[in-house]
C-alpha cells in the first residue's frame, strides 16, 4: 500500500503544477465582485477573457473579480471494509488521493479545508484549517484506519453532519456506495458532493469458478461456482443499484462522480468541478 508521504507529495505536485498552467484551484469562492477590466497579462485565466471588449479593442481584455467570502470544503471518508480492495491499487488509497487533491486545492484557493472520518459513526475529525498539516493529517488518518469489519453508515452520518456543521459548505463524501443514502436534508443544507469509489473487477469480475469468498465487512464466507453466467447476473445487479444511486443523487440535487482505481484523481475531480471553476 502507498504511504502517506507519497500521496501527499504527488498530490502537492499535481495542484502545483495547475496553478501554473493558470488552474489554480478545483473551487471557487461563493460570490464575486466585478472589480473592473484590465488588458490581458501572460498568466491570466483566458475564461475570464472578455469577448466583446477584446473585439472592440481589437486586444484582449480579462474580467478582474474580488472574491466576497471564503468556501468551507469538508471531505468525509466513509471507511468500510470493503475499500480494503483493489486490483490496481486499493480503493482506500484512491480515497486518499482524491482527498489530498481536494485539501491541497482548497487551500491554494484560500480556502477552510476540514476532513472527517466515518464509519458506524464519527471515528476521527480534522478541524477546519487553512494549513498545509491539515491535509497530511487527513491522509494519514485515512490510511491507518482499521477497515476490516467496518461498515459505512450513510445516513447516520447525514444526520450528524446535518447537526455538526453549522456554517453552510461544500461537502464531498467519498466511498464505495453499496447502499442508496438519504441525503436530502443534507444537501438541502449544504452543498454536496458524491465521489464513489470502485474497482472495476468488483464491478464486472472474470469468471472465478468454485471459490470461497470473504465479506471484508460482516467476515461472512461466501462458497460458491462464480461461473460466467452467475458473474453476469452479479454484474447486472451492480448495474442496477448503480443506476438507481445515480439517479437518486440527481434527485437531491447531488452531483456525483465515479473515481476508479486504475483512473486519475485529478482528472476525476477536475471534470466533476468544473462546472464551479
Amino acid at each position: 500500500m502507498k504511504n502517506s508521504r507519497h500521496i501527499l507529495l504527488k498530490a502537492r505536485r499535481q495542484i502545483i503544477g495547475d496553478r501554473i498552467g493558470n488552474n489554480p484551484s478545483m473551487f471557487r469562492g461563493e460570490g464575486y465582485d466585478f472589480i473592473e477590466l484590465r488588458e490581458y497579462v501572460s498568466g491570466d485565466d483566458t475564461r475570464h477573457i472578455d469577448w466583446n471588449i477584446t473585439a472592440k479593442m481589437q486586444r484582449p481584455y480579462v474580467k478582474v473579480f474580488r472574491e466576497e467570502r471564503e468556501l468551507s470544503v469538508v471531505t468525509v471518508a466513509m471507511l468500510s471494509g470493503s475499500l480494503h480492495f483493489g486490483s490496481e491499487q486499493f480503493k482506500i488509497e484512491s480515497l486518499a488521493e482524491a482527498v489530498a487533491l481536494i485539501g491541497y486545492s482548497a487551500l491554494a484557493n484560500g480556502d477552510l479545508f476540514t476532513h472527517i472520518n466515518f464509519s458506524e459513526n464519527l471515528r476521527d475529525e480534522v478541524r477546519a484549517s487553512k494549513k498545509r498539516f491539515a491535509v497530511a493529517q487527513s491522509v494519514e488518518s485515512i490510511l491507518a484506519s482499521e477497515l476490516i469489519g467496518r461498515r459505512a453508515e450513510l445516513t447516520i452520518m447525514a444526520q450528524t453532519l446535518y447537526k455538526r456543521l453549522k456554517r453552510r459548505s461544500l461537502i464531498i463524501i467519498l466511498g464505495d456506495f453499496f447502499e442508496i443514502p438519504d441525503l436530502r436534508l443534507l444537501a438541502r443544507k449544504h452543498e454536496v458532493v458524491a465521489v464513489v469509489v470502485r474497482d472495476r473487477f468488483e464491478e464486472k469480475p472474470s469468471p472465478m469458478g468454485f471459490s470461497a469468498l470473504i465479506d471484508p465487512e460482516s467476515g461472512a464466507v461466501v462458497e460458491g461456482d462464480f461461473n460466467a453466467r452467475s458473474v453476469m447476473k452479479y454484474h447486472e445487479r451492480v448495474r442496477s443499484h448503480d443506476a438507481e444511486l445515480f439517479e437518486r443523487f440527481r434527485r437531491d440535487g447531488i452531483r456525483a462522480t465515479k473515481l476508479y482505481t486504475d483512473g486519475s484523481p485529478s482528472v476525476t475531480l477536475r471534470r466533476l468541478f468544473e462546472g464551479r471553476i
